[in-house]
């Protein structure tokens, strides 16, 4: 079974920029839906981004314009650009995939999740 695989956390200055990256652990016949969110201990997991097969993306007002998400096709690892970092985007930021209905022959796993990456925004 495959699993996604994310990176790019890290520890960043208030108006600094990372990139996070969301790919699968190995070679899947499912096509994923790609959403990003973050989680803290106090807060609710929260909705960031989402971006779709055919590029259609959505984001969170709480980010909206800051964050931009992408993917250079169907297949490819899904970017979460973050520039204009706030304290308050300090959070273990999480990846899960979702191949929409009806499934592509051979794939076994709609749903998919990483285990997440940490970002600490300092002021």
């Amino acid at each position: 079974q495959v699993h996604l695989v994310t990176s790019g956390g890290g520890s960043v200055q208030a108006g600094g920029s990372l990139t996070l990256s969301c790919g699968t652990s190995g070679f899947t016949y499912c096509i994923y839906d790609i959403t990003w969110y973050r989680q803290t201990p106090k807060k609710e997991r929260e909705f960031i981004a989402k971006i779709q097969t055919d590029g259609t993306s959505t984001y969170a007002d709480s980010i909206k314009g800051r964050f931009t998400i992408s993917r250079a096709d169907a297949r490819s690892v899904v970017f979460l650009e973050m520039n204009s970092l706030k304290p308050e985007d300090t959070a273990t930021y999480l990846c899960e995939g979702r191949n929409k209905p009806p499934l592509p022959d051979r794939c076994r796993q709609a749903e998919v999740w990483g285990r997440g990456t940490l970002v600490n925004v300092s002021s």
